[in-house]
Formats: C-alpha cells, structure tokens, sequence
C-alpha cells in the first residue's frame, strides 16, 4: 500500500500553495482559480493556521452576501485543519477525509507542513493500484 509521502513524490508541483490570514479573500480566490485548486493552505510563515477553500468562499461569502475585497481570509478560514503524517497510507488518509468530509488534506510532520493531497490524488492512486494489481492477475491467469 501507498503512503502519502509517495503521492507527493509523484506530484508535478513540489510547492505548498499557501495565503497568509490577511490577505483578501479574492486574493485567495484568484490564487486558487490561477493554480486550478479547490483550497490553500492559511500560513503565517512556516506556522499551519488554517485551510481556506471554494467550500469556505461559498458558505461565507456568497451566501451571506460579504465583499471578497473586504474580507480578510482569517475571518472565514477552518482554523480545525485535520492533517496526516507524510507517512500514513493512502487507505487511512482516505477514511480521515470521508470521516470528516474534506476534499484536501495537508501533510504535517513533526508540525511542518510538507504537502497537500487532494481526494482526486487519493482516488487517482487507487485505481493506479488497482489497474496494476489486474494486469498482474492477467498476466498470471495467461502463463
């Protein structure tokens, strides 16, 4: 079984999108629209203190009716980020993320951010596992 570390090996993009608390909210909506990405990581230099997210934006932004300009990332950032170690396996990242019903998951160890996986990366790993583990068993029903 995969670890999370291996998928961050494998990803094209080795940087840790991150905002800082006090940066606008449309500041973070065009990094995330720019990078193609469903959330960032709230960081005050090296520290974790958040994760943002399009989830976030819609919830607390659209729908109550609050400027992007004007609103700053701390005030409707998760401040609750659930993280896995670099070496949790794919399978026990993937329970964390449909326990607590989040799309991203940063990679923390020893309280240093190394990463971000998204559902998509978990799913994409699997059916990569899977697809070699039936090619195997083809290849062994034919000799």
């Amino acid at each position: 079984m995969h670890t999370v570390q291996q998928i961050l090996n494998n990803k094209k993009i080795n940087d840790i999108w991150h905002i800082t608390p006090d940066a606008t909210v449309y500041d973070a909506i065009q990094m995330m629209a720019d990078r193609k990405a469903g959330a960032l990581l709230v960081m005050q230099g090296a520290t974790l203190k958040g994760i943002i997210s399009e989830r976030d934006y819609a919830r607390e932004i659209i729908l109550k009716s609050r400027s992007s300009k004007d609103t700053r990332v701390e005030e409707i950032m998760s401040t609750k980020v659930i993280s896995v170690a670099s070496s949790e396996s794919v399978d026990a990242s993937l329970g964390v993320m449909t326990e607590h019903h989040i799309r991203h998951l940063p990679i923390v160890d020893d309280e240093r951010v190394v990463g971000m996986v998204s559902l998509g990366d978990l799913v994409k790993d699997i059916i990569s596992d899977q697809q070699s583990t039936i090619e195997h068993l083809e290849n062994y029903i034919r000799s």
